[in-house]
């Protein structure tokens, strides 16, 4: 697997001081050592992990990788040491972690002593965290147990091989009844537990990307304001540029002017009244979150779920490559109610991209909060929260823009309160048009004016200081 990765720039293998063992380990486990010797005979290693330093498309990284054929990939006191050992030297080299993970879970002839190295690489993994060093998982077939809960879980980024067994629990202490497709690649993937399943054979392009995207970074700038897209059908590009149309992706937006009714393909033409606003935001012509960013990452690298077991479709994660290379990550909204799992994985997001010191772009695009009983049986109002202060503590840039539909709390959670832009078929507003009629006991039919007295057009929300420009 590690020559998979890094080709024909090769692997350097490096060791942690040796320790000396007692016969049959820890727990004086007879045959353990004559265990552990045809282990080494039918497998060439001394250990169930090796680990050292090679180059994955051309990035520096350190690599450890498990050999599942050295009695099943099990940790025991020596694997912790070589774990550790890894860890340690990401560290001090300030190079990315890329763990090949095939384990079974801790070694029984070790017992407890096998037990606790999963608290020491925990700690490691802590330490490398807390330095801003990224760490990417790939998960083979099996990956379980505690190796599943530490290494691979832990990581920054996890991504599986097809058709891989990977769970907590092992195959042959599950119930007997136990769903199969729950402890595959493709089951932990619906739940949120995997950001990708690859294939071998781009295996090693997609960890390229990803190290490129992760870091670590020199300081970079904020992501540019997106410019605007024509609906749907429309032609954009040097065909459709004009005298009030933005230049290529990242300059500066321009300011619509406002000029009386205008629909979804009005180019510059800003909304004449609250209720043309909602209108044009949810004309079904308008671009979306996956039109945007196409126009702005030629690489696109998804993170999946909230690693909670949820996931919510339509709320979009990862980490872009703009065409000069520089990485954002992106959280997007797709038009939909967005879910307490899509908080979650913005919150997610957020946290690891400021971590790692990549700036942030969201895509505010919903008309609120899912509200059902599911979503506040699955913690709504929490994840809400969560998502609020993920934006606040962020030390990172974040800049949002408005696409359409900014519904209420939901919207401004994901909102950049001082980098914010809105599009001339957006609106923002404190709750829905037909929502705040509703709540102020007013018939339908005044629900347009009600719009109106919002004051949630594009060009009120510069006026009020919310937004910091229009871009068409």
């Amino acid at each position: 697997m590690i020559a998979l990765l890094t080709g024909a720039t090769g692997f350097t293998e490096h060791r942690p001081p040796p320790r000396p063992r007692p016969p049959d380990g820890p727990l004086a486990w007879a045959g353990y050592d004559a265990a552990r010797r045809r282990a080494a005979a039918r497998t060439g290693e001394e250990e169930s992990v090796v680990y050292g330093t090679g180059s994955v498309g051309g990035r520096a990284c350190v690599l450890l990788s498990f050999e599942f054929g050295f009695l099943g990939g099990s940790l025991g006191g020596a694997t912790g040491d070589r774990l550790t050992a890894a860890y340690e030297l990401a560290l001090t080299r300030r190079l990315p972690l890329l763990a090949l993970v095939a384990t079974g879970g801790s070694r029984m002839q070790e017992g407890m002593v096998a037990l606790t190295q999963l608290q020491r690489v925990a700690a490691a993994s802590v330490r490398l965290r807390a330095a801003g060093i990224p760490q990417i998982a790939v998960v083979r077939d099996p990956t379980t147990g505690g190796g599943w809960a530490t290494v691979g879980a832990g990581a920054d980024v996890v991504l599986a091989l097809p058709g891989a067994q990977i769970g907590f629990a092992g195959s042959r202490v599950r119930p007997p009844d136990a769903d199969p497709y729950a402890y595959s690649a493709e089951g932990q993937f619906a739940a949120g537990q995997v950001d990708a399943v690859v294939p071998p054979g781009d295996l090693a392009t997609t960890v390229a990307h990803w190290l490129h995207a992760l870091g670590p970074h020199e300081t970079l700038p904020a992501a540019p304001v997106p410019r605007a897209l024509p609906p749907a059908g429309e032609p954009s590009g040097p065909e459709a540029a004009d005298a009030d149309t933005e230049g290529p992706a990242g300059t500066e937006p321009t300011v619509a002017r406002a000029e009386g009714p205008a629909g979804a393909g009005s180019g510059s033409l800003l909304p004449a009244t609250g209720r043309e606003a909602v209108a044009r935001a949810r004309d079904p012509r308008r671009p979306r979150a996956e039109a945007y960013l196409a126009d702005c990452f030629p690489v696109r690298l998804p993170l999946h779920g909230d690693r909670s077991g949820g996931t919510d479709p339509g709320l979009l994660t990862g980490f872009g490559l703009r065409a000069d290379g520089r990485p954002v990550a992106y959280v997007a909204q797709c038009g939909t109610p967005t879910r307490p799992a899509g908080y979650r994985a913005a919150a997610r997001t957020i946290r690891l991209a400021d971590r790692l010191g990549v700036p942030v772009l969201t895509l505010v695009d919903t008309p609120g909060a899912a509200n059902d009983a599911e979503a506040e049986r699955a913690g709504a109002g929490a994840a809400i929260a969560d998502a609020f202060a993920a934006i606040a503590a962020a030390q990172v840039p974040v800049t949002t823009l408005v696409i359409g539909e900014g519904g209420s709390g939901g919207a401004l959670a994901l909102a950049a309160p001082d980098n914010t832009h809105v599009t001339a078929d957006s609106y923002f507003s404190v709750i829905a048009p037909e929502l705040a009629a509703a709540i102020l006991k007013r018939a339908p039919s005044e629900t347009g004016a009600t719009a109106d007295q919002l004051r949630l057009r594009p060009q009120d929300l510069v006026e009020l200081g919310i937004a910091r420009s229009i871009v068409t």
